[in-house]
């Protein structure tokens, strides 16, 4: 599946006018005037990303009337986290979250909301740079899961992480960094899991926002797991506590 792609200015304003979700958008480096600022200004108002490439990027789409800037259609609506969580108690549940700190693999995002779904989260937070896109791919490697469940395109992790702190969650970074294994922690009120980046895991500031931290047990000789492996296993770590407690 191809990623929906919307090129020049003029296009790319009526997609704004018509309220269509851009994922993000791309400008030539350089490139000034005609309307570009226009769409810059949209995209800070709307918190689109725009990312500033050279003009070889452009050189693929040499038979297309992009005027030096090309938007991309994302296939789900972003919700925000303060939409989210205070719904969620409204409805009497208790809330289970996951905050994906720069994944940067769409399949390693598409198979973790396929899992999340699977594991009753109630949404996905991710930032909105330096992240995996929602794209098709990933939608088609979730199996649909990321057109079910909701997903947070948040600017600043580290202010998500401060409001779910406030609102009473425990937000349990997975880190091999832990001294704790997860089933050594309570994972039964609202919860948030916090998975990190594919090589470096959680950042610095992310964990340090962190009111616990587990760590996956692995005592046969394994180091590490790929970041879908272990998103699983925590949030049925999750899961079973919350069915024994009930």
């Amino acid at each position: 599946m191809s990623q929906s792609t919307i090129y020049g200015v003029h296009a790319i304003k009526e997609a704004f006018d018509a309220g269509s979700e851009l994922s993000k958008v791309l400008v030539q480096k350089g490139m000034l005037g005609g309307g570009i600022e226009d769409i810059i200004s949209l995209c800070r108002k709307s918190q689109i990303p725009v990312q500033y490439v050279p003009k070889e990027k452009f050189y693929s789409f040499k038979n297309k009337n992009h005027q030096g800037v090309v938007a991309y259609i994302s296939p789900i609506s972003y919700y925000s986290i303060e939409q989210i969580v205070p719904k969620i108690f409204e409805d009497g549940e208790t809330p289970f979250i996951l905050v994906l700190d720069r994944l940067t693999d769409v399949r390693n995002l598409g198979a973790i909301a396929r899992t999340a779904l699977c594991a009753g989260v109630h949404a996905i937070v991710i930032p909105q740079t330096d992240s995996a896109p929602v794209n098709e791919d990933a939608v088609k490697t979730s199996a649909g899961a990321l057109l079910k469940i909701p997903v947070c395109r948040e600017k600043n992790l580290k202010t998500v992480m401060e409001y779910l702190n406030q609102s009473g969650f425990n937000t349990l970074g997975c880190t091999e960094k832990a001294s704790d294994g997860l089933d050594q922690i309570d994972l039964t009120g609202p919860l948030a899991i916090v998975m990190g980046n594919e090589e470096t895991g959680i950042s610095n500031d992310v964990l340090k926002k962190c009111s616990a931290l587990g760590k996956i047990p692995m005592d046969f000789g394994v180091s590490s797991l790929n970041v879908s492996v272990a998103a699983g296993i925590a949030m049925y770590e999750a899961l079973m506590q919350r069915k024994i407690a009930h």
